[in-house]
């Protein structure tokens, strides 16, 4: 949730001040949407240090708190900083060596998804914003079977999904739409290439589409035949761990419960060890944020209003795969 004044944040960085270069967090915070800049958080305000190129567009466009400022003057903000946190992720060795050196009466202080932390649990306009992506989403994915019925290729039928998007009102897509025909549907990250579509390929299609930021992310497949006695089965298998774990997600449990979900069921059918992924991940302004559903990750549990993917997948070499996904904002 969005913090309710600068010094939250502060406490939460613990630190008199806060320096942050995420362009990303920037947007979050601000309601501006720059390729360059720097946010320095104080205890009454933010303080937006821009360019020529945009000042004029983020004065129309700023949230309460937000003071802006030509970029040549955030020397003389940074001189007058006893301790200021910065975000140790996102500066380079080399960004931070030249701080040190030039700021000598500073202090920085390293620290790590503080801003990351306020996204994860959204309010209601964010909500508002990922659910017009979602809508646009669950179209564009209605439209496919009467898209393979001209046997496209993999290249081509990516290239429909952003149109559609635009089409629809979205800013664009999220990420690049993977599209998989046949075989390439092993690859849970396959790219596209000119394949033709022919009768009897299975299809893959993962795409998401981004309104005023922020995104959404679904996983379908579909069956250009009759499917096989084997794909059957896997899509059973994927269709049950996708709706076991979303029968548990709720605020308070797990990472690892929810992946550990899904996981039984699909060791139940065999499948396991073909499961090569998370189980899922946050999803905001960016694809992929705050949590990951995975075992290998640190566990967390999830919040009220975050929004998670679902996205159990079965990815047989050689074969075919299949991966089906869900967004669910968590009550």
């Amino acid at each position: 949730m969005k913090p309710q004044s600068p010094a939250t944040i502060l406490r939460q960085a613990d630190s008199k001040a806060f320096i942050i270069t995420d362009l990303v967090n920037i947007r979050y915070l601000t309601g501006v949407n720059i390729s360059y800049g720097i946010l320095l958080v104080t205890s009454r305000a933010y303080h937006l240090f821009l360019d020529d190129r945009y000042i004029e567009e983020a004065t129309g466009a700023l949230d309460d708190y937000v003071r802006i400022h030509n970029i040549e003057t955030l020397e003389k903000f940074l001189m007058e900083c006893r301790e200021c946190g910065f975000e140790s992720d996102k500066v380079t060795v080399e960004k931070y060596r030249k701080w040190k050196g030039k700021y000598k009466n500073t202090k920085f202080v390293r620290r790590k998804g503080v801003i990351e932390e306020f996204r994860r649990q959204k309010d209601d306009i964010e909500l508002k914003r990922f659910r017009r992506a979602q809508r646009i989403t669950r179209e564009l994915l209605r439209r496919v079977p009467a898209a393979l019925r001209s046997y496209p290729t993999e290249k081509s039928l990516a290239w429909r999904l952003e149109n559609w998007a635009r089409e629809l009102g979205a800013d664009s897509l999220a990420f690049e739409p993977i599209v998989a025909f046949g075989n390439h549907t092993s690859h849970p990250h396959h790219h596209v290439t000119d394949r033709k579509l022919k009768k009897g390929h299975i299809v893959q299609i993962d795409v998401g589409a981004r309104y005023k930021g922020y995104c959404s992310d679904r996983s379908e497949v579909f069956f250009t035949a009759q499917p096989t006695s084997l794909q059957k089965k896997v899509l059973c298998a994927v269709e049950e761990a996708r709706d076991g774990a979303l029968e548990k997600v709720r605020a308070g449990v797990t990472t690892h419960a929810l992946d550990r979900t899904a996981r039984k069921i699909l060791k139940k059918h065999g499948f396991e060890k073909y499961f090569t992924h998370s189980l899922g991940h946050g999803v905001g302004l960016e694809i992929h944020e705050g949590v990951s559903l995975s075992h290998k990750s640190p566990c967390k549990k999830i919040l009220k209003n975050e929004i998670i993917t679902i996205e159990p997948g079965v990815y047989l070499p050689g074969t075919f795969g299949i991966r089906l996904e869900e967004e669910v904002i968590v009550k």
